[in-house]
């Protein structure tokens, strides 16, 4: 998805998807010692704000201008003064290495021709013994969306994720849990419906 699609859908009035966060960062942030967390792809901001309400620092990037402001009005009304949130790709954006103790990678689904370099390259952020928390649509999922395009995600395979690719990308980590399961999504307008994904909590050795 470009940057245009992006802005488009995050100029519209209320929230894409939702102010909620994620169910499954909800449950995992729980059991996870608070420090310094990035969230890539962080859209409008209802994972990384959530977060920051709970005590983590929160550091979000995105290519949307528009998920942007969204995340910042998000952050006001839930009183987070500090939300550093940068706009860009990855590949142009810097961060100082080994220096997150978490991250969050919810729904942030990289093209297929990338998505292996961007999970090595944000894995140089974080530090050793830190959490990667990753959730996003299994390539079993296009059947899900055939039936009901309102659950959202990619339609081309490449883009999603499968057990094999999660292990072969975080292959330095000890899993604490990796699974693909069928989910019920409550979340905005455009996840919506059952669909399948895949599910990681990893340590890096």
């Amino acid at each position: 998805m470009t940057k245009e699609f992006w802005n488009q859908r995050y100029a519209a009035v209320g929230f894409a998807y939702g102010e909620e966060a994620n169910e499954f960062l909800k449950e995992t942030l729980v059991d996870i010692p608070k420090g310094k967390i990035l969230f890539p792809a962080d859209g409008e901001g209802r994972n990384g704000v959530y977060a920051a309400t709970l005590g983590w620092q929160v550091s979000s990037f995105d290519l949307s201008e528009e998920g942007k402001k969204k995340a910042l009005k998000l952050a006001s009304q839930k009183n987070i003064i500090q939300l550093d949130y940068q706009v860009g790709d990855l590949k142009d954006l810097s961060y100082p290495e080994q220096s997150f103790d978490a991250i969050a990678l919810i729904f942030a689904h990289f093209s297929g021709d990338i998505k292996s370099d961007y999970h090595h390259l944000l894995q140089k952020y974080l530090k050793k013994g830190g959490y990667v928390i990753f959730e996003a649509f299994s390539k079993n999922h296009l059947a899900y969306n055939s039936v009901n395009p309102k659950v959202g995600g990619p339609k081309d395979l490449v883009t999603l994720t499968s057990l094999e690719e999660v292990k072969d990308d975080f292959k330095d980590f000890e899993i604490i849990r990796l699974e693909e399961m069928e989910v019920e999504l409550n979340e905005g307008n455009y996840h919506l419906g059952k669909g399948a994904v895949v599910r990681f909590i990893g340590l890096k050795k």
